[in-house]
């Protein structure tokens, strides 16, 4: 959904082509990516077409995966976001941050941003989202915002690289 939401300390808006160079300093950091479905770039340039891909998705209102920016200083931290899916009825969860940024609230901030700001128009009946096991920092996350274990689930990569077990939380609504 084409949005830009606000809140205290953050800017989420869609991502665009020309943010390559702050995606790939989260996406090319092995730490940041050890756990993400896509492969670690390599390169700027590995994030142009999923960019391209952001823009293309601005307009679907099943889609609220935005760019995290720092209001203190303009700068493109992470991304993060919302997707419906109507066969299940439930809202899936995913974000990733840069590893400076770890650690000062920002993912919880700028997802219960995006649930509030879809919750003014839609409803909501669940959000799930799903963290590799060892992940316990996307845990946490999903701790705060109002999460709870559903099920054990697994996932790969997008190139086969690495394949995880993992949890599935659940938030159902009324």
């Amino acid at each position: 959904m084409r949005v830009t939401i606000e809140t205290e300390r953050l800017i989420l808006r869609n991502l665009r082509p020309g943010d390559e160079k702050a995606v790939y300093a989260w996406a090319g950091d092995p730490d940041v990516a050890r756990y993400m479905i896509y492969p670690l770039y390599r390169s700027e340039a590995d994030g142009i077409e999923w960019l391209r891909e952001r823009e293309e998705n601005a307009e679907d209102p099943d889609d609220y995966d935005l760019g995290i920016v720092l209001k203190e200083t303009g700068e493109l931290i992470g991304s993060g976001g919302l997707v419906y899916h109507p066969e299940e009825d439930t809202w899936n969860m995913g974000y990733n941050i840069r590893k400076d940024m770890w650690g000062n609230g920002y993912v919880v901030e700028a997802m219960q941003a995006i649930m509030d700001e879809i919750r003014k128009t839609r409803n909501i009946r669940a959000i799930e989202a799903q963290f590799a096991v060892e992940n316990h920092k996307s845990q946490r996350v999903m701790e705060k915002l109002g999460m709870v274990y559903d099920r054990e689930s697994s996932f790969e990569k997008f190139d086969k690289s690495a394949k995880f077990q993992s949890k599935t939380f659940r938030r159902e609504f009324e």
